[in-house]
């Protein structure tokens, strides 16, 4: 985004293993899980790693959202490591895209994790449902989003500081260009109109802003400050505000509250305007498609028994949205090691990823609050990421 069109913007106007049994074009929702098979703790904290080969990702009929039903399983890498927004499905439900972030090798006698460097593309119409093709793009894939045309993807990547721009016609998924950030970037996520797109830099503290000209995609070197580790963005349906999940522990919990930054895309230039409290290790970030709501995914330590701060279940922090104000209404215990987070399209469900629980906690949204149905869906592995289809 070039400085002078940022003067006159206004961001806000504004298997291949599967299932027989899927169909060919679908009405129903649709949610996408990555599952992590390489990644888990001991007793203190400490990191295990597991040799490739059993991760897979999912696809989910929605149908019934209370009562989800398998449509999909492919065996194909995804990770923990990053954001839980390494996949997408386009606005038509036909394709979906899957960052595989980092891979697991042999180092002498034990084992490592490296950045990978691809991009899965899923053909959501295919009989059964399949891999369509793999691209190449930058180190260590990670947060990811389609622009609402569903013409064009953004894939932040964390080890090269780099943004991939790729092409979509059909299954057909290409690399066209690549934006250098200048630092570590978590996620990338289009504005409502498409015209602009928001980053978050990890390392940096900042969420950049960048110009969507066709498929074209300049940075202005516009970076807004953030709390400490923003992990996720999200732009409300709006286009009005943005909201930062600011993890503050570097990717983990360390015990004190963090924060959701606000900015604001209708001041010019754009702005943080507002941070609001949440718990400890905010990860996960989603808006409701109804803009009247979000939640932040809070670690709470429970990956580490050991830590004073420890917590066996996550929770969500349920933030209301009132214009340009948000506030934190409340609290919901999910499961152990919480990662994504997905509204239904009609903003009547959420759906929580919980890694170490192997399930999603469904949740039941009414207005803005939002309660526990008791109900979980298991998973055959770890969620690590998941998104909802738009409708």
């Amino acid at each position: 985004m070039r400085v002078a069109s940022l003067r006159l913007m206004s961001l806000g106007i504004a298997s291949v293993m599967s299932f027989a049994g899927s169909t060919a074009v679908r009405a129903d929702p649709l949610l996408i899980v990555g599952n992590d098979e390489k990644v888990g703790w001991d007793a203190k904290g400490n990191t295990i790693l597991a040799p490739v080969g059993k991760d897979s990702v999912v696809i989910l009929d929605l149908a019934t959202p209370e009562a989800p039903k398998i449509v999909a399983n492919l065996p194909l890498k995804n990770s923990v490591v990053g954001p839980p927004v390494n996949l997408a499905i386009d606005p038509t439900n036909s394709i979906a895209l899957v960052a595989d972030s980092v891979d697991v090798v042999k180092d002498g006698d034990a084992l490592k994790q490296v950045p990978d460097n691809k991009i899965y593309v899923i053909d959501l119409k295919a009989k059964p449902i399949k891999l369509a093709g793999t691209v190449t793009v930058g180190k260590q894939p990670s947060g990811l989003s389609i622009n609402p045309a569903g013409t064009l993807a953004l894939v932040a990547n964390r080890a090269d500081k780099s943004i991939s721009v790729l092409s979509i016609k059909g299954t057909e998924v290409k690399l066209i260009d690549t934006v250098d950030m200048g630092d570590v970037v978590s996620h990338v996520v289009f504005t409502p109109d498409g015209k602009h797109a928001l980053a978050s830099k990890f390392n940096a503290h900042k969420v950049s802003l960048l110009d969507v000209n066709g498929d074209k995609v300049t940075y202005s070197k516009l970076d807004l400050p953030t709390g400490q580790w923003p992990y996720n963005v999200d732009v409300a349906p709006g286009g009005k505000i943005a909201l930062t999940a600011d993890n503050g522990g570097a990717g983990s919990s360390d015990g004190s509250v963090d924060t959701v930054s606000v900015v604001d895309l209708e001041a010019n230039p754009a702005r943080i305007i507002d941070r609001v409290v949440v718990g400890d290790g905010p990860e996960g970030l989603a808006i409701s498609p109804k803009g009247n709501v979000a939640v932040a995914v809070i670690l709470a330590g429970s990956n580490n028994p050991s830590a004073y701060f420890y917590k066996k279940h996550g929770s969500v922090s349920v933030l209301s949205i009132a214009g340009k104000k948000v506030t934190k209404v409340g609290d919901v215990e999910v499961g152990g090691l919480p990662e994504g987070a997905a509204f239904t399209p009609d903003g009547k469900y959420l759906l929580v990823g919980n890694y170490i629980d192997q399930d999603l906690s469904i949740l039941k949204v009414d207005g803005t609050k939002i309660t526990d149905t008791g109900k979980r869906f298991k998973l055959p592995g770890h969620p690590a990421s998941l998104r909802m289809s738009t409708h």
